[in-house]
């Protein structure tokens, strides 16, 4: 289930907060997506150290993180910015589950979650072309942030249309996709320019923090557009907590949500048009542009690095591995919706996962930092295989526990610890893959070898996730009760049962039948495959060396 993964497609992180595990792991991946080429590295280094030695033959004071508090601050809000659009994106799953819309159409939403995963793909242009004059990195920052306010604009005045469903009519899923879908990918692209901008606002002492500001920034960004903004907008919580005296809607609604972000993003991007400057180092009384290596010459690198045999298979193996899990993740957050559970209940509980989240990491890096990182990946494989059933378990039951108020303290604390139980095995995994990376990259263009395996193992997360959400209703079987030769096996017949006075019961959940499928295709796996992937750790490093040239 991954509660906060579910909310979150899923990258992500999947950092992800919390409801129907969309896209798991990517926030999670996407702050190691952030990692830069090293050669680059030591070459700014050098210019840094040059111009912040000597000017004009006098020592020049250092610069601490109090005289840089301004550009720390501009960054921290720039990644909360970030956040929003896919912390909204994470929460129509949810509104979609209580409107009942079919699960195919779940599928085709969490195609939303997609472009973080696929942002390397349209990375190097972001990073070649731009506008001198104006800078560049505000070449791409300006515009995309300009587009996202103004596609919240829009979705502040059609989205209530967009997920009616009068009439017969259900909520328009195409739309919403694609709208959605561009917001994800604007705000990828805000990432990659955010990221770069990143290493040259900040002086050499003090580019340390913007890793922070990313991780700190993406989660606040994401908290605020779905937890935050399914309590608020939940009329049951803001009447039980938030009000003396109840009232029939939320505190906010979705487009109120989405026309105040639209336009902070407007006036914030104005601000940042016209009074940041970007800044070009210098060494000495020159000026020293940034290197930029073309595109041509960064997709040929990206072929050369995939071709290599360990590469290829290791990620292939990366493609295949969360096939087990994809039930789990994808479907239980979306399940436990349609028995009862109130989204924003679901929402919160992310909340108190936070410090384990922090924790989790620091713990688990002592068992990976060795030569074979790979094997705490196989240790806790079967693991979560196991909380998979466990899930299944838990959303089996739900229906029974439920009680006229809601649900009882004991039945929340029992979701509590299953999802921190999954967390443990979900961090065991990812700690230990995101270890690996970082010991086999190539050293020389270390930046892009670990994007790209980052973005495969994104990209191993989002597809199974989204065939799970497709297939459960083809999986499901529905019997029609009350009305003698009519049958429930498509939504025109389900139409007609309900004509002749029957009603539509499911005989068989393709939930269940799904859980049990990936369960042994993930057993399978780490018996004949999982073996295979600890066997890379004993390749020599020159396996793992990209050579370009040939």
């Amino acid at each position: 289930m991954d509660l906060p993964d579910s909310i979150t497609q899923r990258s992500g992180r999947q950092r992800k907060l919390a409801g129907a595990d969309l896209q798991p792991e990517n926030m999670r991946d996407r702050d190691m997506e952030h990692t830069s080429d090293p050669e680059g590295e030591e070459e700014t280094e050098g210019l840094l150290q040059g111009s912040d030695s000597e000017d004009n033959g006098r020592p020049r004071v250092l610069p601490g993180i109090r005289n840089e508090l301004g550009n720390v601050s501009l960054l921290l809000f720039l990644y909360v910015l970030q956040g929003i659009p896919l912390g909204l994106a994470g929460s129509i799953p949810l509104i979609l589950q209580s409107k009942s819309v079919s699960y195919k159409d779940q599928a085709f939403f969490s195609f939303v979650f997609w472009p973080f995963s696929l942002k390397l793909l349209w990375a190097p242009l972001v990073d070649a072309l731009y506008l001198s004059k104006f800078g560049r990195r505000k070449s791409w920052l300006v515009p995309t942030q300009y587009l996202l306010g103004f596609f919240m604009l829009y979705l502040s005045v059609t989205v209530d249309s967009l997920l009616q469903s009068e009439g017969g009519r259900g909520p328009d899923v195409v739309t919403l996709t694609a709208v959605f879908f561009m917001l994800a990918f604007l705000a990828a692209t805000q990432d990659i320019a955010v990221d770069g901008w990143a290493l040259t606002m900040l002086s050499r002492e003090n580019v340390g923090y913007a890793s922070t500001c990313n991780s700190v920034g993406q989660t606040a960004g994401y908290f605020l557009g779905n937890v935050l903004f399914l309590a608020l907008e939940s009329v049951d919580f803001c009447n039980k907590y938030l009000r003396t005296e109840p009232k029939d809607t939320g505190l906010v609604t979705l487009s109120d949500f989405l026309f105040f972000w639209g336009v902070v993003f407007l006036v914030s991007t104005t601000l940042v048009a016209i009074l940041k400057k970007e800044t070009v180092r210098s060494q000495g009384k020159r000026k020293v542009p940034e290197e930029t290596q073309s595109v041509t010459e960064t997709y040929k690198l990206l072929f050369s690095i995939i071709k290599m045999p360990t590469v290829f298979t290791f990620c292939s193996l990366l493609l295949t591995a969360k096939i087990g899990f994809s039930a789990a993740d994808a479907v239980t957050g979306l399940k436990l919706v349609e028995a009862g559970v109130p989204k924003e209940q679901l929402a919160l509980l992310a909340v108190p996962m936070v410090p384990l989240q922090i924790m989790l990491p620091l713990v688990i890096s002592k068992y990976t930092a060795g030569p074979r990182p790979l094997d705490v990946f196989y240790k806790a494989f079967p693991f979560r295989l196991l909380i998979g059933l466990e899930y299944a378990l838990l959303v089996w039951w739900t229906p029974s526990v439920k009680q006229e108020g809601g649900f009882p303290v004991y039945y929340y604390a029992i979701v509590l610890l299953s999802y921190a139980l999954h967390q443990v095995a979900l961090y065991s995994m990812y700690v230990a893959c995101m270890a690996f990376h970082a010991k086999v990259s190539d050293p020389l263009i270390g930046g892009t070898y670990m994007t790209l395996l980052n973005t495969v193992t994104n990209l191993g997360g989002n597809w199974p996730s989204t065939m799970a959400l497709w297939m459960v209703d083809p999986l499901t079987s529905k019997e029609c009760q009350g009305a003698v030769g009519q049958s429930c096996g498509s939504p025109e017949e389900a139409g007609l049962c309900v004509k002749e006075g029957g009603v539509c019961v499911t005989s068989l959940d393709g939930y269940y039948v799904e859980s049990m499928v990936c369960v042994l295709i993930g057993l399978a796996w780490w018996v004949w495959l999982g073996k295979k992937m600890t066997r890379l750790q004993e390749q020599s490093p020159a396996a793992w060396k990209c050579r370009i040239n040939q």
